[in-house]
């Protein structure tokens, strides 16, 4: 593993959620060694330390493309914080330029760089298999969920105590029979006094709280709609306190249409890895 050091890399942040980028379009990770660096190097106090690791490759059919590796290794579909950073990442190294798509698992990807704010706005993949009404055992006691997958399959819980022990329902709810074999992520949302939603998700892969996940803002903006408790545009506050904001067309069945998510994406620092950050 040790033949492609030094590697250079980006540390990117969108709203909490924090990311290792490289880019590969000239290949030098191969594919069978990518999960177990991911693993290493998202190690937090022994490594670099991040939620996930992006790999910026080359695309047929549009600007680029993308591997996303969760900090536990494993390769995920998609990724809406890391989509905006990977999008801001595209257009400061000149990948492509303000508006752009790219490819990922769970299909292509539009974005936009808003100018020198560092915000992006992503359109995307439309949301399907939408599960109301879903009767769960957390802590103990039987609570209503619903469940959409905005790119990844994601649980949503209202509750009313910010205090909700996140970790330990979300794990709960991220192995629940009714979610297997692939599992879920787990959110739980309440209404803050001016309005805005809060979201604290527990994220499959990282297994574990985050400050903020994109697809979980979504999940938790189409949920809320299509309960008549909210309306587009929604805008989300994340557990490390910042905002996200959410866009739809809400259509009956349910079903979503042009759905974007638009909130910062923050270059933190650049640096070189060296084969000492796998040990």
């Amino acid at each position: 593993m040790a033949a492609f050091f030094p590697l250079s890399f980006t540390k990117m942040s969108g709203t909490g959620n924090d990311f290792i980028i490289v880019d590969h379009r000239k290949p030098c990770i191969p594919v069978e060694e990518q999960q177990e660096l991911a693993r290493r190097i998202c190690r937090r106090m022994f490594s670099v330390g991040a939620d996930g690791l992006i790999l910026i490759e080359n695309s047929d059919v549009a600007d680029f493309s993308w591997r996303f590796y969760n900090a536990d290794g494993s390769l995920a579909e998609m990724c809406g914080n890391g989509a905006r950073c990977a999008a801001r990442y595209a257009y400061v190294n000149k990948i492509a330029g303000a508006r752009m798509s790219f490819e990922t698992i769970a299909g292509i990807i539009e974005a936009e760089v808003l100018g020198d704010s560092g915000d992006v706005r992503l359109r995307m993949t439309t949301p399907f298999d939408f599960r109301l009404g879903l009767r769960l055992g957390i802590g103990g006691v039987e609570r209503e969920a619903s469940f959409v997958n905005t790119g990844v399959p994601h649980a949503v819980i209202f509750v009313e105590d910010s205090e909700t022990p996140v970790k330990q329902w979300g794990r709960e709810v991220r192995f629940h029979d009714m979610f297997q074999p692939a599992g879920s992520n787990a959110n739980f949302i309440r209404f803050l006094r001016d309005g805005r939603l809060q979201v604290r998700t527990y994220e499959r892969g990282v297994e574990d709280e985050t400050m903020a996940c994109g697809t979980g803002a979504v999940a938790a903006a189409l949920i809320a709609a299509v309960q008549g408790k909210a309306s587009s545009p929604i805008q989300l506050v994340t557990s490390g306190g910042e905002q996200l904001t959410v866009l739809f067309d809400l259509l009956a069945g349910p079903k979503a249409e042009n759905v974007f998510l638009q909130g910062p994406a923050r270059i933190i620092y650049a640096g070189t890895l060296t084969s000492e950050s796998l040990l």
